[in-house]
C-alpha cells in the first residue's frame, strides 16, 4: 500500500532506503519517520466436532458465497490463538479449545502468512455471524472443493484428509505462490513444503 504522507506530522512522504536499512520503505522528509508496511498474520480454526469440520460459507468479499475456515486478521494486543478463537466465535459464532497449531503458510505475494490451528467445538451452539451466511458441520464427503474460498484453506483441507488417511495429524507448513501470468486464475503453487 502506497503512503503519501506521514502519519505523524502529515507532510509529504518519499520512497527510499532510510540509513542502516537495507529495503525502500516510506520516509518522512520533514520529520524523518520511517513508515514500516510488514505482513498480517491471518489466525483460524480447523474445528473437529464427532467427525465433521466446521465451515462458513462467506457472506462478504471477497469470495462471497464460497466456504472457508472461520479465520481472519490479528489485532494488536492479542495472541495467535487468542485470535483464532475470536475469529471462529465472529464468524461461526462457535466456542473453541484450541488443541495445537495445524497448518502455517506464507504468502509473499499478498503480506500474509496464515496459522491455522486444530480445535474443538466445545458445545453445538453456533450459527453465522455477520460475515457469513451459513455455518455447517461437514463431513469429509461433503467437502466443497469447488467452492472454497482460499488457497491456504483448500491445502489445509487436502493435509487434514491426508493425516486422516495415515491415522495421525502433524504441523505442516510451506509457501504458498502464485504463478506468474498465464495461468489459471485459481492455480497456485505449494512450494517448500514440510510436514513435522
Amino acid at each position: 500500500m502506497d503512503i503519501a504522507y506521514c502519519t505523524q506530522c502529515a507532510a509529504p512522504v518519499e520512497r527510499r532506503v532510510p540509513a542502516g536499512d537495507n529495503q525502500p520503505r516510506f520516509v518522512c522528509g520533514a520529520c524523518g519517520f520511517v513508515h514500516y508496511q510488514n505482513p498480517n498474520i491471518v489466525a483460524g480454526c480447523l474445528v473437529v466436532h464427532h467427525g465433521k469440520v466446521l465451515f462458513c460459507k462467506r457472506a462478504i468479499e471477497p469470495r462471497k458465497g464460497l466456504w472457508t475456515l472461520p479465520a481472519g486478521f490479528m489485532e494488536n494486543g492479542e495472541t495467535v490463538e487468542q485470535a483464532a478463537q475470536r475469529e471462529t466465535w465472529e464468524e461461526a459464532g462457535a466456542k473453541v479449545a484450541i488443541i495445537e497449531l495445524y497448518t502455517l503458510f506464507n504468502l509473499p505475494h499478498a503480506n500474509q502468512v496464515y496459522m491455522i490451528y486444530r480445535a474443538e467445538l466445545l458445545n453445538e451452539d453456533f450459527g453465522p455471524g455477520p460475515e457469513s451466511e451459513h455455518v455447517a458441520l461437514l463431513t469429509e464427503a461433503e467437502i466443497p472443493w469447488g467452492e472454497i474460498a482460499f488457497p491456504t484453506i483448500a491445502e489445509t483441507m487436502k493435509l487434514y484428509v491426508e493425516d486422516l488417511q495415515h491415522g495421525g495429524f502433524r504441523l505442516h507448513s510451506g509457501d504458498i505462490i502464485r504463478p506468474p501470468h498465464p495461468a489459471p486464475p485459481r492455480h497456485v503453487w505449494l512450494r517448500n513444503r514440510k510436514t513435522r
